[in-house]
């Protein structure tokens, strides 16, 4: 039996009430044969108004021959392809729609069509050629009143109607509709309608339930002895069903539901029959047989009941607030299967729908209102005990104790000091008792499950990361390194990291604790400590990751330690799993790496786990991997197995006593069930959902499937086509892409989180073939194409004789143009070889000027630094041999005078000071600023007494000139420092020299020569 078995404790319950859920919500472990039933709910996705629904109340639900889901509303019809929804609302004006938004029935035809009960606007068909809705008559020659509350395939062409004043018949053929005689005894109100596989009509009546046998004409109560059935029978009878089985399932408005088996006889089921204590029951809306055969009974206002026939009790799937991914609202109006095998639920707060085949993993929620439900978020612990239980630590102090042989979960919680501590640890030592890793230690009778916090002072402190037996000793794994305790003699004892100690433990922060053989296992946060014998020896063996050497522990961030199916041991680090054969004697451990590379989601890795087929489970950062024995091939679980709980950080890992294994995540626990084969299914179409060709919407009939041609004419050649894999399983996990061979060079891959639309602007004419490709996840991957032709027309211009032509007058145009562009280009090279004459001339002259600026001070006109510098070097190289002398000048107390007049007026200075100087220069001296109001002269072919004699004159007339700036007299004066070249002296010797006779004359008073010596 699938599906919830569990007991919701609602506080807001009635008193009378709670005795009804106590006998509907009995533990089912004694026949399902799957101990995790009571703690196993259904998980549902759901879609709702922020999803586009266009009312919260969905009443009706049908999936039609292309695979599309329709849904019924108060508010609407929708159409939904697993990402899209497409709203049909009343009509208004020109544009055509339902004429009642409150939609009541759906039933899809054969032929691609939809028919639509309304709750005020009679029976409307929905033609998918062109998208229309066509209104059938009400009165003479149609239907009996506007109100239409179900509708029945008769499986000969015709649809039998249920409605407010009687019951009808569609011929589909003609679209004639009659009305059907339904006797004396029969209300007029009629809720449901149903055709069996034997002809027999049955009819769901205000004043019970009627059938007229195949053959006859007339509608009869049919005898049911069983007293809670007849009850039922005999109240308002809103949904009829025929299982797979040919049982028939009756459900009413206030007595419950029975059903009749292949026998004949009727039955109740337990609990849900009849008037037991006077009490009234929730409305069964519908019913619907799953894959396994359970029957899911919808009710108004209590859920789903799911019942398997000839078991004692049913179990309620209803609304928990606390839990996302339960039933979002507890009247349920319809049921649908889907070809997929998915469950789909029409409630008052939206759609949900459950896939039944997920069962690979399974997620244990917390929720406040659930006796079965985890008591905080986090599982940090997972410990399985000699008696079967499972003890589970998490946040805050919480020990939730699983008991699969009686169905249920126990509460614990740590108080004291401990009251909000995480339960990082959990054993059983050799009496029985249940240790407790928190800050410090705490131990649970078994028994009375009473707690003793803080069983050891020592430690009352310490965070205690993992816990293993050790006969009648306990190891200890902390930050601190490991204690041993010996519990009857309460001696504890210490080992822990000792720095520059290679043979100590790797690291003090022990995060996992693992018996391999005869050997003790440290897993720490520097790597592996192996103890032989002793779980607490004075040396051990040290394991660490080792850059550049592939057989090291893949990374030294330990979280688990597992002995494989052939004798291997897997070790999980933050950086992929290890796994090494144990070394010969003598030899050292080499770890073969399993990490992205070899397909692992994600290389964190916190617990590893083996199954009893040889595979390896992990948790991971992002999810859970299965791992081959023995080739190590990789495969990622996905939501399409059942796995919700997304990210695992801890260390909690441990194996139940049925085999199944168990993971601690960041939200609940995850349970895998490793034996689990989904049942057989076809493969979900890969359907066009929407398209729109040369900018005009396809109507659904018309959309492309596969191998169809896609034509776009000449005017428009945009097309955009919606697809999606109709299998409405994990849409988030569901990798689309497409390409259009022809045109694109690779698959173009549509982002996680984007719709899968495939979208061309502008195409180019010509033939292309357009792949459509969704591809799943898990551990049953597999990846579905669609193929269709794409047509693109040519524009006029675009054919094979308008190019010719084209062509032809390109060449005689090209031939023209050439001889005219010969001609233009003749009186052209006239021109512009003037024009580059006259362009070179100008060119030199500013050229020339170019050199003179690059070459002359710009407040002078004499060379500067740089020119003046090249040319007395050039001078220097002449006068090897010969003579020549340099003049080093600088203004006297030139500061002041910019101090006193400005730095305009010590301009001037320097310009009439220059003045000067080139007044006595010869032809072929040079006259050069050398920096700031500093002037050299060189003096080629010049003996130094000559030089002193020049330098003296310029010196004297300077003294003698004052100059004018702005009507006031600056006088001007300078020091000179002159040197004779020496062979074989540089340029830079040569001025040091000028330069030191320069200081000399302003030492000796200013106003004066001195020659370098």
């Amino acid at each position: 039996m699938t599906g919830a078995r569990f007991c919701r404790r609602r506080f807001r319950l009635r008193l009378a009430g709670l005795f009804l859920l106590f006998f509907l919500c009995t533990p089912a472990s004694a026949g399902s044969g799957d101990p995790w039933a009571p703690f196993d709910a259904p998980w549902f996705d759901q879609v709702g108004i922020s999803d586009g629904l266009p009312h919260s109340i969905t009443t009706a639900i049908a999936q039609d021959r292309d695979g599309l889901v329709w849904i019924g509303t108060m508010g609407g019809l929708v159409r939904y392809d697993g990402y899209r929804l497409q709203v049909f609302g009343a009509g208004s004006g020109k544009v055509p729609g339902l004429p009642d938004a409150y939609v009541r029935s759906l039933l899809a035809l054969p032929d691609g069509s939809l028919l639509i009960g309304t709750n005020a606007g009679g029976l409307v068909r929905f033609e998918p050629a062109d998208n229309s809705f066509h209104v059938y008559p009400v009165g003479d020659d149609g239907l009996s009143d506007r109100k239409v509350f179900a509708l029945g395939d008769d499986h000969a062409g015709g649809v039998w109607i249920a409605t407010e004043d009687g019951l009808d018949h569609l011929d589909l053929r003609t679209g004639k509709i009659r009305r059907v005689d339904t006797g004396p005894d029969a209300a007029p109100r009629n809720f449901s309608v149903m055709q069996d596989r034997h002809g027999n009509l049955w009819l769901g009546n205000n004043g019970g339930l009627f059938v007229r046998r195949a053959g006859t004409h007339a509608f009869v109560r049919p005898a049911a002895p069983d007293k809670p059935a007849a009850t039922v029978l005999d109240n308002q009878i809103w949904a009829i069903m025929q299982d797979r089985e040919g049982r028939l399932w009756a459900g009413s408005g206030q007595a419950g539901a029975a059903y009749r088996d292949t026998d004949g006889r009727w039955h109740g089921v337990p609990g849900f029959s009849g008037y037991p204590d006077s009490a009234r029951h929730a409305t069964v809306r519908d019913f619907l047989q799953t894959g396994t055969g359970e029957i899911w009974i919808a009710t108004d206002g209590g859920g789903v009941l799911e019942y398997a026939p000839g078991e004692p009790s049913v179990q309620r799937i209803d609304h928990d607030p606390a839990v996302p991914s339960s039933l979002p609202g507890d009247s349920v109006r319809a049921l649908l299967r889907d070809r997929s095998g998915n469950i789909w639920a029409a409630t008052d707060l939206g759609i949900a729908h459950h896939n039944p085949q997920a069962r690979t993993a399974f997620s244990l929620l917390p929720s406040p209102l659930e006796q079965n439900a985890l008591s905080d978020t986090n599982v940090h612990s997972i410990f399985v005990d000699s008696r079967g239980r499972i003890w589970l630590g998490l946040g805050a102090g919480h020990i939730d104790v699983i008991d699969l042989k009686a169905g249920r979960m126990r509460h614990l919680h740590l108080d004291g000091s401990q009251t909000q501590r995480d339960v990082r640890s959990l054993a059983e030592a050799a009496d029985g008792s249940i240790w407790v890793g928190t800050q410090g230690l705490a131990r649970v009778d078994p028994d009375t499950l009473a707690i003793e916090d803080s069983v050891l002072p020592a430690l009352h402190d310490k965070p205690v990361l993992s816990l293993q037996p050790d006969g009648p000793r306990l190891v200890i794994g902390t930050y601190d390194g490991i204690y041993r305790y010996d519990i009857r003699t309460r001696v504890l004892e210490h080992a822990g990291h000792v720095p520059n100690d290679p043979s100590s433990l790797a690291s003090d922060t022990v995060r996992h604790i693992a018996k391999v053989g005869n050997d003790w296992w440290y897993g720490t946060g520097r790597g592996l400590s192996i103890a032989s014998g002793d779980s607490l020896p004075r040396s051990f063996t040290n394991l660490r990751h080792r850059a550049g050497e592939t057989s090291s522990l893949p990374q030294d961030l330990i979280g688990s330690i597992s002995s494989g199916p052939h004798g291997q041991v897997w070790v999980s680090t933050f950086g992929g799993l290890g796994v090494a054969d144990p070394p010969a004697d003598g030899e050292a451990w080499k770890f073969q790496t399993i990490g992205l590379a070899q397909g692992l989601s994600s290389d964190k890795v916190n617990a590893v786990l083996a199954d009893d087929q040889g595979r390896l489970w992990a948790s991971l950062s992002n999810g859970v991997a299965r791992i081959d024995g023995d080739t190590h091939e990789v495969a990622n679980l996905g939501t399409r197995d059942g796995l919700h709980i997304a990210s695992y950080v801890n260390v909690a890992a441990a194996r139940a006593p049925g085999g199944e294994l168990l993971f601690g995540g960041l939200g609940g626990l995850t349970v895998i069930r490793p034996h689990w084969q989904p049942l057989p299914s076809a493969t979900a179409p890969l359907a066009v959902t929407n398209a729109v060709v040369n900018g005009v919407a396809m109507p659904f009939g018309k959309l492309p499937a596969g191998n169809a041609k896609i034509r776009l004419d000449r005017g428009n050649r945009n097309l955009r086509l919606d697809f999606a894999l109709l299998d409405y399983q994990a849409p988030m996990e569901t990798a689309y892409s497409y390409r259009m061979d022809g045109l694109d060079e690779d698959w173009t891959v549509i982002p996680k989180g984007n719709l899968p639309s495939a979208i061309y602007t502008s195409l180019p004419h010509g033939n292309y073939r357009l792949r459509l490709r969704a591809a799943t996840r898990g551990l049953q991957p597999h990846t579905v194409e669609t193929d269709l032709a794409v047509t693109v027309k040519p524009r006029w211009y675009e054919t094979t004789l308008s190019r010719i032509v084209a062509a032809l007058l390109l060449a005689a145009l090209i031939a023209a143009l050439v001889h005219l562009r010969t001609l233009y280009l003749g009186r052209q090279a006239v021109q512009l070889q003037r024009q580059v004459d006259e362009r070179t001339r100008d060119l030199l002259v500013a050229n020339r000027r170019l050199d003179e600026l690059a070459s002359t001070d710009g407040l002078t006109g004499v060379y500067n630094r740089r020119r003046f510098l090249e040319l007395a070097g050039l001078e220097r190289e002449r006068a090897q041999g010969g003579s020549a002398c340099i003049a080093l000048f600088d203004l006297d107390r030139f500061k002041l005078i910019n101090d006193a007049h400005g730095h305009l007026a010590g301009d001037a200075v320097i310009r009439g000071a220059i003045e000067v100087i080139r007044q006595h220069c010869r032809q072929g001296d040079l006259v050069g600023r050398y920096g700031g109001e500093e002037f050299v002269l060189c003096l080629p072919d010049t003996s130094l007494p000559l030089a002193r004699d020049i330098a003296e004159r310029i010196c004297a007339a300077l003294a003698a000139t004052a100059v004018n700036h702005d009507g006031r007299s600056i006088p001007v004066t300078a020091s000179i420092g002159i040197a004779a070249l020496r062979p074989g002296e540089s340029i830079e010797q040569w001025l040091s020299r000028a330069d030191k006779a320069l200081y000399e004359a302003k030492h000796a008073g200013r106003n004066r020569c001195a020659v370098a010596s």
